[in-house]
């Protein structure tokens, strides 16, 4: 009897697994998609800098600033994702693209694309470093073990700036060039959903996510700065 007893829990140990297993597939997963809009920001931007621009190459080419937005979730656990690797230039004295997004334990390559000297540094609370001051046709990496917002700047023209986010997960994207953006494989349920940008910090709204169906979630965000 006894042998039995303990066989039966035995097979209960062994099969509860799957049982779990089959459980967390059960709960399938969702999509998001949708666009974002940029609208004019209600205050003008600030005039005041420290330091005048210091231009030795061509006037930098405005960037997109679609591709500044990130779209995350903010409070899915246990998501952990594998590097991405990304790579932000300095060309035409300015960090091109402004923004990456990775995930914890990437790295970025910092080529240098201009005829002369540049440098990368951060003094950002998640990752602070110096990759000193290097010619052009070469190149430094920094890899970013935490995630958190990293401003990236470069010692030697004061006028370039750059961002880095870092997530622990990988449910995160940049729009495309037309504002588009979709995250797939996103565990069903309540989640929170922001849009960021660094003018303009986050935008939250909390959404729910069902087993195979595709949730459509559009965002305006007033980041456009007023033209002089």
């Amino acid at each position: 009897m006894r042998r039995a007893v303990c066989a039966a829990f035995a097979a209960i140990a062994v099969l509860l697994p799957a049982f779990a297993h089959q459980g967390i597939e059960a709960q399938g997963a969702g999509r998001v998609s949708g666009s974002v809009t940029l609208t004019l920001a209600s205050a003008a931007p600030s005039t005041a800098s420290a330091y005048e621009r210091r231009s030795v190459g061509p006037r930098p080419k405005p960037q997109s600033e679609l591709r500044s937005v990130v779209i995350f979730f903010a409070d899915i656990p246990g998501g952990k994702s594998a590097p991405r690797p990304a790579s932000i230039a300095q060309k035409d004295e300015q960090f091109v693209p402004h923004m990456v997004a990775v995930t914890s334990g990437s790295s970025v390559a910092f080529p240098n694309d201009d005829s002369f000297f540049h440098n990368v540094f951060s003094l950002s609370r998640g990752a602070s470093f110096n990759l000193g001051r290097y010619p052009s046709g070469t190149s430094r990496s920094k890899t970013f073990p935490r995630a958190g917002i990293v401003k990236v700047f470069c010692e030697i023209h004061s006028h370039m700036s750059a961002v880095v986010r870092v997530f622990d997960h990988g449910w995160f994207t940049v729009p495309s060039q037309d504002g588009t953006y979709a995250i797939d494989d996103v565990p069903s349920g309540e989640h929170t959903l922001v849009a960021w940008h660094e003018r303009m910090g986050e935008r939250r709204t909390r959404v729910t996510i069902k087993p195979g169906a595709t949730l459509s979630m559009n965002f305006t965000l007033p980041v456009m700065e007023r033209t002089p």
